[in-house]
């Protein structure tokens, strides 16, 4: 059978259709355009061994001398926040000239005195400027512009001399959902941040790396080790480095200049009872050059300008193509006594392909009142493996944690057992009483009155001794503790190319282990 359709409605299918079809493609098309913009500024790919990245967002400083700041991908906090932007830092940030909302005092035209501009030889330049006693900088970030959700984000620094007290410059990023939960529930990564070694920073000689999360505030998570130093001869204000993070679901490993060698990595694993991982949520990047304050410190000797805080690029790259994934083996089988601390684990050697990276490790258990943990011999956090160590492969050793079953008494489990004692002994007493009184009568009376008595005695110590009668007894309570009986741990794993919410069901791996409890 042949169905006549109208040409009209023909042409207005075709429209709809080439609307639905252009909508669908969005998403790809705002990638490609993405990787685009970084390509026509001579941007390509970047190699970590096995993983390719590709450049999504670049921001190359190359434009001719004195170039106005792209306000399209900065925005800029203004004056001097609460509190010194609660770190007590005496500087006024401005914007670019003429940026709406700034300080009376903040430059009013594009010129090397600005706190920040365009060189023309490939940097931008952020400096301090004593003004009539008030220092001015400024605090650049991409907030309402461009946020990012995981993938390499890496700048390309040089920094002034930080030896003295006065400066702070850092590289940074804050999570786009601060204008709800506030800081530091928001999460703030710190990628970057130098200080005077007097106040315990690393000075021009490294760099320090900080996560600050909801229960860590200011301090931040240092469960493991978080400053890098520089090989003998080099510095961080004497030529550019490149300061950067591999930021996946539950896991961000900062570098400097080798993205293949982390010298920090933070995991969920690593917060304390009652925290929460922000990370796994869109964020914005921020560069600031702070005077002063709590970490900047006396500002005594400072000149003006400062040094400046050069920046050759700031990047994004994301994974080309997922890391292959990991195989996690067949481990044993955990055969454990309820609260037993010993036999409680088994070791697994996970799989990784050779150059993609670290891997993330963590489980769950289905046994109740019971949990789980994975610890890793990995060098530079417990919680990952690398898939190019130096040495032999790494392993994960996963221990349950149980509950014992603590045995109660068996008067707690019948209740009316606990009468038996004492009706015994009050029979006792009785009976006593009674052969007492029964010589002082007349033998056939005595011989009547004790036997009456005693049988009525033992009467009731049998009736009281069997619970009045009942034909039932009250089964013992279920066990306290961990339940006996058969259960599973699952371990996951999270590669570095893993972009999901970072729940247990979007692992990239995982492999179940019987456990069972006696």
């Amino acid at each position: 059978m042949i169905v006549r359709i109208p040409s009209r409605f023909v042409w207005r299918s075709s429209f709809i259709l080439a609307i639905v079809l252009l909508t669908l493609a969005a998403p790809g098309r705002a990638s490609a355009q993405a990787s685009a913009q970084c390509t026509n500024q001579g941007v390509g790919n970047s190699t970590t061994v096995n993983v390719t990245w590709s450049p999504q967002f670049c921001q190359e400083f190359n434009d001719v001398a004195l170039t106005a700041i792209d306000t399209n991908v900065w925005s800029f906090d203004l004056g001097n926040g609460t509190n010194g932007w609660g770190n007590n830092e005496v500087e006024v940030y401005c914007g670019p000239p003429s940026y709406a909302g700034n300080d009376p005092k903040c430059p009013n035209s594009l010129s090397t005195s600005n706190n920040a501009y365009v060189d023309g030889s490939g940097h931008l330049v952020i400096q301090a400027i004593n003004n009539g006693g008030t220092w001015l900088s400024t605090r650049m970030k991409t907030q309402g512009l461009e946020s990012f959700t995981y993938g390499r984000i890496e700048a390309n620094i040089q920094l002034p001399d930080t030896t003295s007290q006065g400066l702070w410059p850092a590289f940074w990023s804050l999570g786009t959902n601060i204008t709800t939960v506030n800081w530091p529930t928001c999460g703030e990564d710190d990628y970057m941040e130098a200080w005077s070694p007097s106040l315990g920073g690393a000075g021009t000689g490294g760099n320090i790396s900080t996560i600050h999360t909801k229960n860590t505030d200011g301090a931040g998570v240092q469960t493991n080790k978080h400053t890098f130093t520089f090989p003998s001869g080099m510095a961080n204000n004497t030529a550019l480095h490149k300061y950067g993070v591999i930021w996946s679901a539950n896991m961000v490993q900062h570098y400097v200049d080798d993205p293949t060698h982390p010298f920090y990595i933070a995991t969920i694993s690593d917060l304390g009872s009652g925290d929460l991982w922000p990370f796994n949520a869109s964020s914005f990047i921020l560069l600031n050059l702070a005077v002063g304050g709590n970490l900047g410190g006396s500002i005594t000797g400072l000149t003006s300008p400062t040094q400046p805080y050069l920046v050759d690029y700031v990047r994004r790259y994301q994974a080309s193509t997922a890391v292959p994934k990991p195989t996690l083996g067949n481990p044993s089988s955990i055969t454990v006594k309820a609260g037993a601390t010993t036999g409680n684990s088994t070791m697994l050697t996970p799989g990784l392909t050779s150059g993609t990276g670290f891997v993330y490790l963590s489980c769950s258990t289905t046994a109740p009142k019971a949990s789980c943990a994975v610890a890793t011999n990995d060098p530079v956090n417990p919680f990952v493996v690398n898939s190019s160590p130096s040495g032999a492969a790494e392993t994960a050793t996963v221990t349950v944690t149980t509950m014992a079953n603590s045995l109660l008494p068996p008067s707690l489990f019948y209740p009316r057992r606990p009468l038996r004692l004492p009706v015994v002994i009050i029979a006792v007493v009785l009976l006593i009483v009674v052969a007492t009184l029964a010589l002082r009568l007349r033998r056939r009376v005595s011989s009547l009155v004790f036997a009456t008595a005693t049988l009525l005695i033992l009467a009731g110590v049998t009736i009281a001794s069997c619970g009045g009668g009942a034909s039932s007894v009250a089964p013992p309570p279920p066990p306290n503790g961990t339940t006996p009986g058969s259960y599973t741990v699952t371990v996951y794993a999270f590669t570095e190319s893993n972009v999901s919410d970072g729940t247990n069901a979007n692992a990239d791996a995982s492999v179940p282990i019987t456990l069972t409890v006696n």
